[in-house]
């Protein structure tokens, strides 16, 4: 004779998990293959140096998480900015540098998992002499998700 727990657990199981979208219709996976979407250089206001962005997706409600390709050259970084909800750095390729404002600069390098949290002041990019290139993920408040301030000078991107 079965269990009563045997019982429930399998009819639980036995029950299709299917999602609903607003309109009704079930939720599908979807797919961006890989080039689908144009990469674009990283602007003159925001970064220094020779960067490239390859969006990888933007965020769809109720979620506020997006993501991003972006391959930075020798020499090449951000200017100091904050996320309002934080911000995860998955370095893909290549050695790097990231540094909080005040703080000392940190090396890192493929494989690396980079962890800022909300509102920290602070900027990231390829060493001196060897290309990064990192997955940015963030999610948005209020549909901002960065807040971009002042260029890293050179004297600051070579102080360790």
């Amino acid at each position: 004779m079965r269990s009563a727990a045997y019982i429930v657990a399998s009819a639980f199981l036995s029950v299709p998990l299917t999602a609903f979208a607003a309109d009704g219709e079930p939720e599908r996976i979807t797919i961006a293959h890989s080039g689908s979407q144009p990469s674009v250089p990283g602007s003159t206001q925001r970064f220094t140096g020779q960067v490239r962005i390859d969006p990888l997706f933007q965020s769809k409600a109720p979620s506020r998480l997006s993501g991003g390709l972006v391959t930075f050259e020798p020499g090449a970084r951000t200017a100091w900015h904050t996320h309002p909800l934080g911000q995860t750095l998955i370095v893909t390729s290549g050695r790097g540098w990231t540094q909080q404002w005040g703080q000392e600069r940190h090396e890192i390098a493929a494989g690396d998992v980079v962890s800022i949290p909300a509102g920290v002041k602070h900027w990231h990019g390829a060493t001196s002499t060897t290309g990064m290139t990192h997955i940015a993920l963030q999610e948005a408040l209020d549909s901002k998700n960065v807040n971009w301030l002042e260029q890293v000078t050179d004297e600051q991107y070579r102080r360790p």
